[in-house]
């Protein structure tokens, strides 16, 4: 069953948008290739000083394995207080609402 993943950090708001974009291009294409990865919306404000990401993962397993190793990752990138969060897909309601599983 697909898993998603809800990761949110805080985050300096000047390394957000277009700085972010440069910095984080050879870790967008990285994570195309951790195991069971299906897709990832980034998500960042700079007013709130937040930033994370939505993922799909093909199972829970490998969203958790990647949601421990993610927030060593970006503790070290300068965020702070990160937390995620995992949930089960509806696949049946997801597809008649264009969701991505």
């Amino acid at each position: 069953m697909p898993s998603l993943l809800q990761i949110h950090f805080n985050f300096p708001a000047e390394q957000m948008g277009e700085a972010l974009t440069d910095a984080a291009m050879p870790l967008a294409k990285s994570i195309t290739l951790e195991p069971g990865f299906i897709s990832k919306i980034w998500t960042e404000n700079p007013r709130t000083g937040e930033a994370g990401g939505i993922y799909l993962f093909e199972d829970e397993a490998s969203a958790l394995n990647y949601a421990k190793m993610h927030e060593q990752r970006v503790l070290a990138m300068g965020a702070s207080a990160v937390q995620y969060k995992l949930f089960d897909v509806n696949e049946p309601l997801s597809r008649i609402t264009r969701g991505i599983v």
